[in-house]
């Protein structure tokens, strides 16, 4: 067993902890998944089978070696981790449950701007984007990479179509006034945006 190896229980916790939000969190208030649920949860099976196999010997990951390999596991592991903090800070910060990738019915009851929404607007996506980070540094494999980006194209979809829900509903002076101060999955550096 490889050092590396090690942190392979860091990932699954992870990607544990990125399915469980569904289940212990998140509600679905219209009673059904939809397909745009199923398509954005895609990359989050696949990446974690694809490291499993990567882990088995099954798929064959870029050959790195020594130290830049032990330095991309320990890279994919502070990802991991910084993906499981970041979801368990942002599930603490709510006091209700959100609906299950928003759905069409859900109508915004307030927005949230303490805790890491302080910083950036989907602090859920961002910790889910660090989880594939996280996957991809440990076990580089196109099919990682590729997981990665689709995932941060479908996140990216659905956190543009909840800003639109929030920016035409009641508090959408209160929301343009957060969307300057924040960023959508990375704090703001600078003023405006």
């Amino acid at each position: 067993m490889t050092v590396t190896a090690l942190f392979v229980p860091i990932l699954a916790l992870d990607f544990l902890v990125m399915w469980s939000l569904p289940v212990l969190f998140f509600e679905n208030r219209d009673g059904r998944i939809n397909l745009s649920w199923f398509l954005t949860a895609l990359p989050f099976a696949v990446a974690p089978a694809l490291v499993l196999l990567s882990h088995f010997g099954v798929l064959h990951t870029v050959s790195i070696a020594g130290a830049p390999a032990l330095a991309l596991g320990v890279a994919g592991a502070l990802s991991s981790l910084a993906s499981i903090g970041l979801v368990i800070w942002t599930w603490r910060t709510h006091h209700t449950k959100l609906s299950l990738w928003h759905m069409e019915n859900d109508a915004p009851t307030s927005i949230v701007t303490s805790g890491p929404y302080a910083f950036i607007r989907h602090p859920f996506y961002t910790s889910f984007l660090l989880g594939m980070l996280g996957a991809l540094l440990h076990a580089p494999h196109a099919g990682l990479l590729a997981t990665l980006i689709y995932s941060g194209l479908a996140l990216n979809v659905t956190a543009a179509r909840e800003e639109r829900r929030l920016s035409a509903s009641a508090f959408g002076a209160e929301y343009a006034a957060y969307r300057k101060r924040t960023g959508r999955f990375l704090p703001r550096l600078g003023e405006s945006g």
